[in-house]
């Protein structure tokens, strides 16, 4: 059984700088592929980045791309993803989600993970 845990949310002004962190344990199969989502108040959950086994498979929603790096650490015991987030705007306040799926394409589509996280608040301040 997978076991998904976000931090490093928080509240920080716009233009500055925030890094999450989900660790993820259970059989390594599962973190195939790990991503990031958000959900702000009232909308529906969006596809934020995700990342394969290798970094050259990380792909990026085009609101984030040129701001937010996803990685990866894969370590044999716990796989610890991470999105860097720079130059942080108003539109990115949302609760933001680490989830996983035992394929081997890099997907955006929710419904293809398998395993998610409570989310972890980031909050904007213009």
């Amino acid at each position: 059984q997978a076991r998904l845990v976000e931090s490093g949310g928080g509240l920080v002004q716009a233009g500055d700088s925030l890094r999450l962190s989900c660790s993820a344990s259970g059989p390594t199969y599962i973190t195939n592929v790990m991503a990031w989502f958000r959900q702000a108040p009232e909308k529906e959950r969006e596809f934020v980045a995700a990342i394969g086994r290798s970094p050259s498979s990380a792909m990026y929603a085009d609101s984030v791309r040129d701001r937010f790096t996803v990685s990866r650490d894969n370590d044999k015991y716990t796989q610890t993803l991470y999105l860097q987030m720079n130059s942080l705007k108003a539109e990115d306040t949302a609760n933001y989600y680490c989830a996983t799926h035992v394929g081997v394409t890099v997907d955006s589509t929710p419904s293809a993970y398998n395993y998610w996280g409570r989310g972890t608040r980031v909050t904007v301040s213009s």
